[in-house]
């Protein structure tokens, strides 16, 4: 299924770091940054992580969550979290059934090795619960600076 621009964002139910249940209507009224990244703890998803936490209070003002998902179990990603002093949730798609309904899990190649992973993306989901931004293949820096310009101009 593709992701489209203008179109209601597909929902989920996924579990969170800290062992709730967190499903996108929750967040029903707030503009969601769905980020969805490879691997906990590797250097270009912490940066990502690290630039994201560093903008966290900017995106809360303009009323948005701040989302990551990847296959890692809650484990994991309670231990990146506590590294890196994150201030938003990550969630655990460890059967990789929602980067599927979002697009993002395609095949790789690395060092001519191929196969299945996450494609690096961000999702902008407005208050309606519609897609309004997609970023597919992100290149880390500078994204999240782009990503909060986004919702600056467009939804607050």
């Amino acid at each position: 299924m593709a992701v489209e621009v203008g179109v209601k964002a597909p929902s989920f139910t996924l579990k969170a770091n800290d062992g709730s249940e967190v499903a996108l209507a929750d967040f029903k009224g707030k503009n969601v940054v769905l980020y969805f990244y490879p691997k906990d703890m590797t250097p270009g998803c912490t940066t990502e992580a690290c630039d994201f936490r560093d903008q966290h209070e900017n995106f809360s003002e303009l009323n948005a969550v701040i989302l990551g998902v990847s296959p890692d179990p809650i484990e994991r990603h309670q231990k990146f979290i506590d590294k890196h002093g994150l201030p938003f949730l990550l969630l655990a798609d460890e059967d990789h059934k929602v980067a599927e309904e979002y697009g993002v899990w395609t095949l790789k190649k690395n060092f001519g090795k191929e196969y299945m992973g996450i494609e690096r993306s961000t999702f902008i989901i407005d208050k309606e619960g519609k897609v309004a931004k997609e970023w597919r293949k992100v290149r880390v820096k500078g994204h999240v600076e782009e990503a909060l310009q986004f919702i600056r101009e467009n939804l607050s």
